[in-house]
């Protein structure tokens, strides 16, 4: 049974490969191979694995389906979850779910700059199509991209596998144009906001957040390297603070070719609010808990410049302008 994602087509081969050793010992055992792809999120796995929405199960025999049956069946007394298809479907399930959720968040993201230049504020337009049932309201939220280890690694699976069957994913491939070019939005508001990239040479930007996501150190396409480097590049100083990932982000930089050159413009600091010291502006990467209800007087008093870049749009505008800070944020 293989539960790891894998391009279509894998499980054909682990049985070619299986069949053929036991043909070179001359031996018959009958055997089935099944693909369960897993649903697990990071920092959620447990409770996704015991609370499953659906399990998806591929197998090509009845014997195979009533094992996987009996398999499941002790853990899903009251809904049985399990949906049974062909093995390169059940392959198929886990890209085509992650690359359609990763669409979402694409599709979003463009709507929300379309939003900046037209005027229209993306948190209004995204309550309006969310409450439409076709949509729905998930994977709706407007930010600086995604990261991980899943999303994009399966949308770029996804595209090869197209390519390798001489079909062109035009969809998904805008999937990842857009991504690229969504981890940049926080810098280029921010050289915006200074009349230019040349204006950032000894800026100090404090930096919240640096995994993909809250709940884990994972930096993996990560946005905060993203602008980290183009920060770097920039001449600025960056103080950043995560609460899990600062040694896994260490780790990152001190493997960069540049490493000895920009170890004097990284400052790794001990709380967030270390990190505003004597800031000229605050880039909100990562929306962890943490960061959602700070206090606002602490930071204006600690900055130099009380100058916010929202890139998970979780603090009210109307909020901050009355504790007196300039704020930006993603379509708004």
């Amino acid at each position: 049974m293989t539960k790891s994602t894998v391009p279509v087509g894998t499980a054909k081969k682990v049985k070619a490969a299986i069949q053929e050793e036991l043909d070179k010992r001359g031996v018959n055992i009958p055997f089935d191979v099944a693909s369960n792809p897993e649903f697990l999120k990071e920092g959620s796995a447990i409770t996704d694995f015991m609370k499953p929405d659906r399990v998806v199960v591929g197998v090509e025999s009845e014997r195979a389906k009533e094992h996987m049956t009996r398999l499941y069946r002790p853990m899903m007394l009251n809904n049985f979850r399990v949906i049974f298809t062909d093995i390169p479907s059940a392959e198929m399930i886990k890209y085509a779910a992650n690359s359609m959720l990763a669409t979402r968040i694409s599709f979003m993201n463009d709507i929300a700059n379309l939003c900046e230049l037209v005027g229209a504020d993306v948190n209004m337009v995204r309550k309006g199509i969310g409450s439409d049932t076709r949509i729905g309201s998930k994977f709706l939220y407007p930010g600086c991209g995604y990261g991980g280890s899943c999303f994009p690694k399966d949308v770029k699976a996804l595209i090869k596998t197209a390519e390798k069957n001489g079909y062109k994913m035009g969809v998904l491939k805008a999937v990842e144009e857009v991504n690229e070019y969504q981890k940049t939005v926080l810098f280029k508001k921010l050289a915006a906001r200074f009349g230019g990239v040349e204006n950032l040479k000894g800026k100090t930007i404090a930096m919240w957040g640096l995994a993909f996501k809250p709940e884990t150190d994972d930096m993996r396409e990560a946005t905060a390297l993203v602008l980290i480097d183009l920060l770097v590049k920039a001449g600025a100083v960056v103080r950043v603070y995560d609460p899990v990932a600062m040694n896994e982000c260490k780790r990152r930089m001190a493997a960069r070719g540049d490493a000895a050159t920009i170890a004097s413009q990284i400052v790794y600091c001990n709380d967030m609010y270390e990190a505003l010291l004597d800031a000229d502006a605050l880039l909100l990467v990562t929306e962890w808990k943490q960061f959602r209800m700070p206090s606002f007087g602490v930071m204006k008093k600690s900055m130099k410049n009380a100058l916010i870049i929202d890139g998970r749009n979780i603090y009210d505008p109307k909020e901050l302008a009355e504790a007196g800070f300039e704020y930006s944020a993603i379509g708004c």
